[in-house]
């Protein structure tokens, strides 16, 4: 299928077997909502779809292709914004987002990424005097810096984006995922609720994860 799905994955943490047996689907130009309680593995799942932990059973497709058989390639489709904010203190908020470009390989558009979050009046103030909020939008507007029209990376994997933001900024949050899906792409967000969530209801599908424990 077209997509990014994951079959039989599982996860051990420790001794503690996390999650077992979790197949997901979600096509392009759609949404997949991770919920469940804390500890449930929402964190992990999306740190394994990320690459970033390995899954101890299962596989991750995209298009059909095991993501185990490329991981460069899967590396290279992929944005991973996970609960801490990687700015570089030393630069401005127009060099961090020009530095993500360039490792992404992708065409510099800071000034579409500071006027989308609202940090345009920030763009030359370095990154270590942003309150916890600026920085956060800063990581957020990475999303923004993709060509326009086009879905790039295609595949946007989102642990709690919302956390810490005002309303103001978690609508355009939303607004930003609403266009990534209208080009085509795909999202997986770990999320409690919320604005966000009701933002993108008509086109994400709602993934409880059940604790490996509450399974038996």
């Amino acid at each position: 299928m077209q997509g990014f799905s994951g079959s039989g994955l599982g996860c051990v943490r420790g001794e503690r077997q996390v999650f077992a047996d979790l197949d997901f689907a979600v096509a392009p130009g759609h949404a997949l909502l991770l919920a469940g309680a804390n500890g449930s593995g929402k964190s992990s799942l999306l740190r394994i779809m990320a690459g970033l932990l390995r899954a101890d059973a299962g596989a991750l497709y995209w298009n059909a292709a095991d993501t185990a058989d490329d991981e460069d390639a899967h590396r290279r489709r992929l944005a991973y914004v996970g609960h801490a904010d990687p700015v570089k203190p030393a630069l401005s908020v127009r060099e961090n987002l020009a530095f993500w470009a360039r490792l992404h390989g992708l065409d510099t558009r800071e000034e579409t990424a500071l006027t989308r979050f609202g940090i345009d009046r920030l763009a030359d103030m370095p990154a270590r005097y942003l309150s916890a909020g600026q920085r956060r939008r800063l990581t957020l507007a990475r999303l923004a810096i993709g060509r326009d029209g086009a879905a790039d990376p295609p595949l946007w994997l989102l642990d709690e984006p919302a956390a810490g933001l005002d309303t103001v900024a978690e609508a355009m949050l939303a607004d930003t995922v609403l266009g990534h899906l209208a080009a085509g792409g795909i999202a997986v967000i770990a999320s409690h609720g919320g604005a966000l969530d009701a933002a993108l209801a008509g086109q994400a599908e709602r993934f409880e994860i059940v604790p490996f424990a509450e399974q038996r």
